[in-house]
């Protein structure tokens, strides 16, 4: 007897590898295949616009000329409606599965949406399947099997006789997967608060890793896994819709989803451009919403120091063309100059209490850099300031946050090192995060960090003029790899000449004697809080030098620190093994950070965010 009965609604485009994974439900006991049901309402309905040899012979429910006799009950079946051909799916596993779970697999092709009534899950103007013989509810469910459209489309010339050269956006169907999509989040959010289930599949995952991806399908769907799905008989089916011969003659041949030995390269052919781009932004969204992709690496929780950081909007575009992205679609060209060689200048801006720390300041810098670059049809003051208020806005972003502004020297035409070919004005990025100057993925500014100091010697101008904000940060990054490796926080970095520069991210301060020291800044950028401590310095009473500073006078030193945007202030306690003072947070170090806490309150060294509307 029929306990329980559910019903997956399978939505894809064509090509997507939907009859194999039909073939697959139908390959369990407990379940029963339904091939595009809908296929000829549709057809019905479109045949002024479409044509297919089998059109006549569908409509009337009549089998065709070609089609084998043990395949004639199939054209006439086709005449019942959708809650028909489910409760005769159902009768039919019930008589030969007695264990009381019944899954119906119902194939549809996107395209055939606007025939569905997503509200009650039926036909629309049909009677709803909700319940089988009076007695036992019906659960509906839905799955949307994705593809790349550009291997859609590379292999749509295998049908080409049986589509007749069709290939528009909705022939192709991706987009249509968006508003399956689009009516069910409807329903879920306007619904009686239960929501209903939706799962997503990548086919190429059904190819590269059948059990894998079954087995997370079924977990999504709330359904078993079983073994039966991973292969099947070579052959005809009885699930099989009658228009089988003409389209199936490839899945017909197989019994699994591995892909042949011998992989095929496509071209694509240009005139299939239009419905590609089209396609793509629709597939873009999904591919993010499968399981694969989501389990791609460590959880959000995991990673996240701000739960918020998940859900962030970025500023990206050209002079004119700049708009707000979710961090998971936000990218660039790969023809973009900082793509090409790291041809980008950036700043580290931070939030505080409803101000901007040294905004103007940081953007006369930016500008400066890009002066330096050469870059051209840049983004005005007025642009980018405009952009940080409005990024800052749409996130929420009044305090505790700190923003990363890149603008490189923008897209090309052509893929080289040569800056005449940035032709269409410099791109700007602002990547604003929720992130303290204290935590996960900053440093304890009250404990402190430990150093080492690095092989690798920091740039001279003779090389690269770290005076330029720039984006080649590979002579950072690796001094940061050897810190990560020896266990400590950062790296320090000399210059040629063997004295200190910085470390991999900040500059560096160092207290003897009560005397306050930094080195020159001829190795490495000189900092925007580097400057302002030392004004602070002064304003304190501080005695201050800038100078050459040896390796030796820093692991001798009373008091040592770094600074930066990010992390503001921050006590070094040990150097190279060597416990700086005795081993805690200085008193110059405390006082210098306390007057500079202070800074975002002082309107001559902060800007104001305007207000925010809901």
């Amino acid at each position: 007897m029929v306990k329980k009965i559910t019903v997956i609604h399978c939505w894809s485009a064509p090509r997507s590898r939907s009859t194999a994974l039909m073939y697959s439900f139908n390959s369990r006991s407990d379940c029963c295949g339904l091939d595009e049901p809908l296929y000829r309402r549709w057809l019905q309905e479109n045949q002024k616009y479409v044509s297919r040899p089998y059109t006549k012979e569908l409509i009337n429910g009549i089998p065709h000329a070609d089609s084998r006799l043990e395949d004639h009950f199939k054209w006439e079946r086709e005449k019942d409606d959708l809650k028909t051909r489910c409760e005769l799916c159902v009768a039919e596993v019930e008589a030969e599965n007695n264990d009381g779970n019944v899954i119906v697999f119902v194939k549809h092709i996107a395209k055939f949406q606007a025939l569905f009534d997503f509200n009650n899950n039926c036909e629309f103007k049909n009677t709803p399947f909700l319940k089988y013989k009076d007695a036992v509810d019906v659960v509906h469910k839905h799955l949307l099997l994705i593809r790349d459209p550009v291997s859609i489309l590379s292999s749509w010339e295998a049908n080409s006789s049986v589509h007749n050269g069709a290939v528009t956006p909705n022939e192709v169907g991706i987009v249509d997967l968006m508003s399956v999509y689009s009516h069910l989040q409807s329903k879920n959010v306007a619904g009686d608060g239960s929501s209903e289930i939706v799962a997503f599949l990548d086919s190429d995952e059904l190819s590269s890793n059948p059990e894998s991806a079954l087995n997370t399908v079924c977990q999504d769907l709330n359904i078993p896994f079983t073994t039966d799905m991973l292969s099947w008989e070579k052959g005809p089916k009885k699930c099989d819709g009658p228009w089988a011969d003409w389209w199936y003659k490839g899945v017909h041949n197989s019994t699994e989803f591995k892909c042949d030995h011998a992989r095929k390269y496509h071209t694509l052919d240009p005139n299939l451009y239009p419905a590609m781009k089209v396609s793509l932004g629709a597939y873009n969204f999904f591919q993010q919403m499968t399981s694969r992709y989501r389990n791609r690496g460590p959880r959000p929780e995991e990673i996240y120091e701000d739960p918020r950081n998940e859900h962030l909007l970025v500023y990206v575009g050209a002079p004119g063309f700049g708009r707000l992205i979710p961090r998971q679609f936000a990218g660039i060209s790969p023809f973009d100059g900082s793509v090409q060689g790291g041809d980008a200048t950036w700043e580290g801006i931070r939030v505080y209490n409803g101000r901007i720390l040294s905004l103007d300041r940081h953007l006369r810098r930016l500008f400066k850099s890009a002066k330096a670059l050469g870059f051209k049809n840049v983004h005005s003051k007025e642009e980018i300031t405009e952009a940080i208020f409005r990024t800052l806005a749409v996130n929420g972003m009044r305090d505790e946050a700190h923003m990363r502004l890149t603008l490189t020297r923008g897209e090309k035409y052509t893929s080289s090192m040569n800056p005449n070919f940035n032709v269409y004005g410099t791109t700007l990025i602002i990547l604003a995060e929720w992130k303290p100057t204290e935590g996960k993925t900053t440093h304890d500014n009250s404990k402190g960090i430990s150093l080492i100091t690095s092989s690798i010697r920091r740039n001279s101008p003779s090389t690269c003029d770290s005076k330029i904000h720039h984006n080649n940060m590979i002579n950072n990054i690796l001094p940061k790899i050897q810190s990560n490796v020896a266990g400590v926080d950062e790296a320090l970095m000399l210059d040629l000449d063997g004295f200190v520069s910085e470390t991999n991210a900040c500059n560096i301060f160092m207290v003897d004697d009560g005397i306050l020291m930094t080195p020159h800044a001829d190795h490495c950028l000189p900092g925007i809080t580097r400057e302002t401590v030392l004004i602070l310095a002064e304003e304190l009473g501080i005695r201050t030098e800038v100078r050459r500073i040896s390796l030796a006078e820093f692991h001798a030193a009373d008091e040592v620190f770094t600074t930066g945007t990010m992390g503001a202030l921050t006590p070094v306690t040990m150097i190279d093994g060597r416990i700086i003072g005795n081993g805690t947070k200085g008193n110059i170090t405390a006082e210098i950070q306390d007057a500079y806490s202070q800074l975002p309150e002082q309107h001559e060294w902060s800007t104001a965010i305007p207000p925010f509307e809901s």
